[in-house]
C-alpha cells in the first residue's frame, strides 16, 4: 500500500492507494480557547441529557474533553473509494496502460491460479437411453440380489499371501492397489466389472476426493469415497487418480478381498513373522528415527541404518 502525506501547520491531507481501493483523509487544526466554533448538529452534547447536576468546576472540565472529542471527529474527514466503482460511474476516469501505476506491494500480488475448491467441473453424464442403461450416479440397482457365483467368491475370498503384503514406514501393512485388480479380474474377468462415479471432485486447500461406485456384472456392489493429498496445482491430476484407487480398494472391503489387512491377530502375527523395526538417519537433513520394513527387503536412500551405539 502506498501512502503519500501533505502536512501543514493547520491542516493535514493523507491519501493512501491500495490495488482496489484508495482513501483520503483531510484532518484541520482544532479550534482555539476562547473562541467557541460550532458542531454540526448530529455531534450533540452528552451533558444536555445528564439528568444530575455537576460542579462548575468539573463540569467545565468535563465540557472541554467533550469538545475536544466532539471537535477531533469533526474536522477529520475521511473517504473510501472503491476503484472499480468509479470507473463504472465515470468511463473517463479510466486509467490506461500510459498512465504511470503505482508499484503493487507483495501482499496484494496474488498468483493467476484458479479456486478449486469446489470441484473441477466434471459434472456427472445425464442418460436419456431409455432403459437400456442405469445411472449409477443415482441408482442401486441389483445391490444384494443373488450372491455371486462360486468360482468368483472362491477367487475374492482367497487369503492373501504374506509374500504379496507390503509395510509402511509407520507399520501399518497394505495390499497395492494393482492387486485389488488383478483379483476382480481373476473374479469376474476384464470388463466385467467397473468404477461409476458418483459426484464430482472436490479439491480442497491440500486434499483431492470424490466418491466411487464399484459395479460388478451389471449389479451395485459398494459405494465409497477416495481421497488424496497433493503438493502443488500440478499435482492434482495424479491425486485424482490416487482418488480412484484409494476409492477401489474401500469398495473391494465389502466383498472380503484382502480382509485380513483389517484383523488385529494375523496383523500382529504378520509383523512378528515378516518385519522388523530398524533405526536410520535422513542423510540430508541428518534426523534419525524408527521405521518398519519387510526382513527380506532393505533400507533405501535417502535414509541410512544406524547401528546400535552409534
Amino acid at each position: 500500500m502506498a501512502t503519500l502525506t501533505f502536512q501543514r501547520a493547520s491542516w493535514c491531507l493523507q491519501i493512501s492507494r491500495t490495488s482496489r481501493t484508495f482513501a483520503v483523509s483531510f484532518t484541520t487544526a482544532l479550534p482555539r480557547r476562547g473562541k467557541p466554533r460550532s458542531l454540526p448538529q448530529d455531534f450533540s452534547d452528552p451533558l444536555h441529557n445528564s439528568s444530575t447536576p455537576l460542579p462548575s468546576s468539573r463540569l467545565d472540565s468535563t465540557r472541554r474533553s467533550s469538545r475536544y472529542a466532539e471537535a477531533r471527529r469533526a474536522f477529520t474527514s475521511t473517504r473510501v473509494y472503491q476503484a472499480q466503482q468509479q470507473q463504472a460511474a465515470s468511463p473517463a476516469s479510466k486509467t490506461t496502460s500510459l498512465d504511470p501505476q503505482p508499484p503493487e506491494s507483495p501482499e496484494t500480488i496474488v498468483a493467476d491460479v484458479p479456486d478449486l475448491s469446489g470441484g473441477l467441473n466434471d459434472q456427472n453424464v445425464v442418460l436419456d437411453e431409455g432403459d437400456r442403461q442405469v445411472d449409477w450416479t443415482r441408482s442401486f440397482h441389483g445391490l444384494s440380489t443373488e450372491a455371486f457365483s462360486s468360482e468368483a467368491a472362491k477367487a475374492l475370498l482367497a487369503p492373501i499371501h504374506p509374500d504379496e503384503i507390503e509395510i509402511k514406514p509407520d507399520g501399518i501393512i497394505y495390499l497395492p492397489e494393482i492387486k485389488y485388480r488383478r483379483i476382480l479380474n481373476q473374479a469376474f474377468g476384464p470388463g466385467g466389472w467397473g468404477l461409476a462415479p458418483r459426484g464430482e471432485t472436490i479439491v480442497t486447500a491440500k486434499a483431492v476426493t470424490r466418491e466411487y461406485a464399484l459395479v460388478a456384472l451389471g449389479r451395485l456392489v459398494s459405494v465409497a469415497r477416495g481421497e488424496q493429498d497433493y503438493f502443488s496445482p500440478e499435482g492434482i491430476p495424479t491425486a485424482v487418480e490416487g482418488c480412484k484407487s484409494t476409492a477401489l480398494r474401500r469398495c473391494c472391503k465389502d466383498l472380503g478381498v484382502a480382509s485380513e489387512l483389517w484383523d488385529p491377530r494375523f496383523i500382529r502375527k504378520f509383523m512378528a513373522q515378516h518385519a522388523k523395526e530398524v533405526f536410520v538417519e535422513h542423510q540430508v537433513t541428518k534426523k534419525r528415527k524408527k521405521i518398519y520394513l519387510r526382513k527380506d527387503d532393505q533400507v533405501r536412500y535417502p535414509f541410512k541404518e544406524m547401528k546400535y551405539g552409534q
